[in-house]
């Protein structure tokens, strides 16, 4: 499986949180981010591992 990096606007569509909930979650560590220049881009595995832990927390895993 290939891991892309994700614009903003491609995470805010898989995520469904609010691009200020996005910056926040980003700037507390919750999800990784890279900076390319002056874009931040998010990888698969960030939004993958992001889910995972939402899912643990709630006791939801899959």
């Amino acid at each position: 499986m290939q891991n892309k990096l994700n614009t903003i606007t491609e995470t805010l569509d898989r995520v469904a949180v609010s691009r200020s909930k996005l910056y926040e979650l980003m700037d507390a560590g919750d999800i990784r981010s890279v900076k390319v220049g002056k874009r931040r881009l998010i990888s698969d595995a960030a939004i993958n591992d992001w889910i995972a832990g939402l899912e643990a927390k709630s006791g939801n895993a899959a």
